[in-house]
């Protein structure tokens, strides 16, 4: 949140830093900007969504297509559990969103197009190279312009926890903007104790009143508007923004301490007895550290009004069962109980909070896994079919989507793609009717809805 300091102990660097106001820092007329339809109005919906990236490729059987009648060397590795839906099973280390399938859907027809470790859908060739959120952010603006919120954010597992990894890079670039331009980069709180400094306004509380110091300030910093048109107005926003608390979204020790009990992952998994043989042993702790509480941290970012939020914990679904990787049963027991617990946590509190039609949670990695299982007890890489799961945003829940081949190598009814992903989302944020006539809007921002969404989601 904002805080306050004597104005003889910084310099110009530190007056205002990235903060939770701007993205790269705090201009202003990305802090409003976006596309205006002929009335002044924008073509937005009033919900948000929130993409948790399961970074290295998840298991389509051992997630929510066992496919137990398989043989062994197929069927899922973790068994299987039965589900709120008669008939249905998911990978038997997810009894609680088994629990909860009728606010659920999966699909099983979801194929991801390659193999290839990168961060597609939500940064590849189907997006322009961009974080979808910076699609969202380019016709949104950089920020909501009543709350200050950052309209596109970032989450990694430091924005909650200062011990863990930085955020992996080594496939893609999460914070890409693509075509979008730079006000619609996703600000990233990395939670190393940055973020609190990068909120801190160095003004003496005394003189909170004196809006022209105030204002005066951000002028010499540079911060305002080259424009003169509309400047009064602009700096009468800035002036709201900087005094709002929009901090305090980012702050989890605001929230009821219940609540963060109620999504916390750590008790999921004894980290101590991760074992340390595998060299991504590291990441399996930060996802179960961080994944429930980074889960939270997005639907408080969305209560005030961001549009677009990417959660990721790195790099640990890619179950090889070699030196880097466990095996798919221990992996699964790192992985799945996190998973399980944040997402049904994540979907129970919406409902309770009214605001399961509200925010809509994508879950879903860059690709699967192999049918088979390899001879050391992984699965390799696979692009035929993908895991996918969505909740809330207003859509049809209760439902799977699609069909798998017998062994849940490729689609056995017609494939959903990364494009219908990409169309469901963008037709959730948008009044997409609107977005088509609205004044500036990118001919890659309507491209990204030009394709059918996900069948049967939209009633």
């Amino acid at each position: 949140m904002l805080s306050f300091q004597s104005p003889t102990l910084f310099g110009r660097r530190e007056f205002l830093r990235v903060g939770g106001l701007g993205l790269g820092g705090l201009s202003l007329p990305s802090l409003y900007a976006g596309t205006k339809l002929a009335d002044g109005g924008k073509p937005l919906t009033d919900k948000s969504v929130i993409f948790l990236f399961l970074h290295g490729g998840p298991s389509q059987i051992e997630t929510f297509d066992p496919k137990m009648t398989a043989p062994a060397e197929i069927r899922s590795a973790t068994g299987e559990i039965k589900t709120a839906f008669p008939g249905v099973t998911f990978g038997g280390t997810f009894p609680k969103i088994a629990a909860i399938a009728d606010r659920i859907s999966v699909v099983r027809s979801f194929t991801t197009g390659d193999a290839n470790h990168d961060i597609k859908p939500i940064v590849g060739k189907d997006s322009f190279g961009a974080n979808l959120g910076a699609a969202y952010a380019s016709v949104a603006g950089g920020n909501h312009p009543d709350t200050g919120m950052p309209s596109n954010v970032l989450l990694f597992p430091r924005s909650v926890d200062p011990m863990a990894q930085v955020g992996q890079a080594g496939f893609g670039k999460f914070a890409s903007q693509g075509p979008f331009g730079s006000a619609a980069i996703p600000f990233q709180p990395d939670g190393d104790g940055s973020l609190k400094k990068d909120m801190k306004l160095a003004l003496p509380m005394e003189k909170l009143d004196d809006r022209k110091l105030l204002l005066a300030q951000l002028d010499r910093a540079k911060l305002i508007a080259e424009s003169a048109e509309g400047i009064d107005s602009t700096r009468e926003k800035a002036y709201s923004v900087l005094l709002s608390g929009v901090g305090d979204a980012f702050d989890l020790g605001k929230e009821d301490p219940k609540t963060v009990a109620r999504y916390d992952t750590q008790p999921q998994v004894n980290v101590g007895k991760i074992d340390k043989k595998w060299n991504n042993h590291k990441f399996y702790r930060d996802n179960a550290v961080t994944l429930g509480k980074l889960l939270l941290l997005a639907r408080r970012l969305c209560e005030r009004g961001a549009g677009f939020v990417t959660v990721t914990t790195n790099f640990v679904w890619d179950m090889h069962a070699d030196v880097n990787n466990a095996t798919m049963v221990e992996g699964m027991s790192y992985m799945a109980p996190p998973l399980d617990h944040a997402v049904s946590a994540f979907v129970e509190d919406v409902r309770q909070r009214g605001l399961e039609d509200k925010i809509l949670l994508v879950v879903c990695g860059e690709m699967g896994r192999t049918p088979r299982i390899n001879g050391k007890g992984g699965r390799d890489h696979w692009g035929g079919l993908a895991p996918l799961l969505l909740s809330g945003g207003g859509l049809k829940m209760g439902q799977v989507i699609g069909q798998s081949s017998r062994d849940a190598g490729t689609p056995n009814s017609e494939p959903i793609r990364n494009k219908h992903l990409i169309s469901t989302v963008m037709h959730t944020l948008f009044d997409v009717g609107k977005l088509r006539v609205t004044r500036g809007v990118s001919r890659e921002m309507l491209q990204l809805t030009d394709h059918e969404p996900i069948p049967g989601l939209h009633g």
